[in-house]
């Protein structure tokens, strides 16, 4: 579909969406652009990228352009971007949070020719070394605010994931920050917390790692996530992810009367009611 897509940043999310293209025969040359000389080179070693440019050359080059680096530089980046392309070619990021982003792009003179996505897929890993293959397949990837991109910039990133297997959401950016709050940011501080937790009050981390098991695994394998994305991600959502994190703590509280007072009945209704969660996730 394009000769040349510029990915800028070459780690978790780039290097699998890179490898998807080139998978389905959607890029005959990635480019690659990355801060720092190590993972850019280690992604040409593992052949997630033909060639690493600086920025300016990079999208020169390109038909499309996959921006997937951490929220907080991501808009300076897409600014620097937009300034630099043309009619014909397509821009699109891959960041968790969109307002912010949609809210910087709207006044300028190509804003039209980007597109605002969220793949909802991701590991605790980092780097080129966590790309892996199938990576969007069966997930939901959320387009944010399409009126304001060009219609047929919008079909170019939409066809592209639905060839990577993904289906489609659209939603507008604020809306899609609130919602992310509640599925995702909390579920990461929740794992920071809880990670945290057993750190203070387990000293042995022999005992830990003998007898974690699939609950706790599953639980706190999201602490494994680097500050250097989330951070910015929970400052620059900062009201949705407080309004969330008030009503959590305001749960884990219930809990821990309920086990002060022995009510028993309060605990069990509790739980229930967090069962019902099931209809939502099988």
């Amino acid at each position: 579909m394009f000769d040349t897509v510029t990915i800028v940043g070459v780690g978790l999310i780039s290097g699998s969406f890179a490898l998807a293209l080139k998978e389905k025969n959607l890029a005959k040359h990635i480019i690659g652009v990355s801060r720092t000389q190590a993972s850019a080179k280690k992604a040409l070693e593992l052949g997630i990228i033909d060639e690493v440019l600086p920025l300016n050359e990079a999208v020169e080059k390109s038909d499309f352009i996959y921006v997937a680096i951490p929220v907080d530089v991501t808009i300076p980046v897409v600014l620097q971007i937009m300034d630099m392309i043309n009619e014909r070619q397509v821009v699109a990021d891959a960041g968790s949070t969109k307002f912010a982003l949609s809210n910087a792009l709207k006044d300028h003179p190509m804003h039209k020719r980007f597109v605002s996505t969220h793949p909802m897929w991701g590991t605790e890993y980092s780097g080129p070394e966590a790309a892996v293959h199938g990576a969007f397949a069966g997930r939901a990837c959320v387009i944010c605010d399409a009126e304001q991109s060009d219609d047929n910039a919008v079909k170019i990133v939409e066809y592209i994931y639905k060839q990577l297997g993904m289906h489609i959401v659209q939603m507008n950016s604020e809306s899609h920050d609130i919602h992310a709050a509640y599925v995702s940011h909390i579920s990461h501080i929740t794992s920071f917390a809880l990670a945290n937790t057993v750190l203070e009050k387990e000293k042995e981390e022999e005992a830990i790692f003998e007898l974690s098991g699939g609950g706790f695994e599953s639980t706190v394998r999201l602490a494994k996530s680097a500050a250097s994305m989330w951070v910015p991600v929970f400052m620059q959502n900062r009201e949705n992810v407080l309004d969330v994190l008030n009503e959590h703590i305001s749960q884990l509280r219930k809990f821990k009367a309920s086990l002060e007072k022995e009510n028993v009945e309060y605990l069990t209704e509790l739980i229930e009611n967090a069962n019902k969660i099931r209809r939502i996730i099988k």
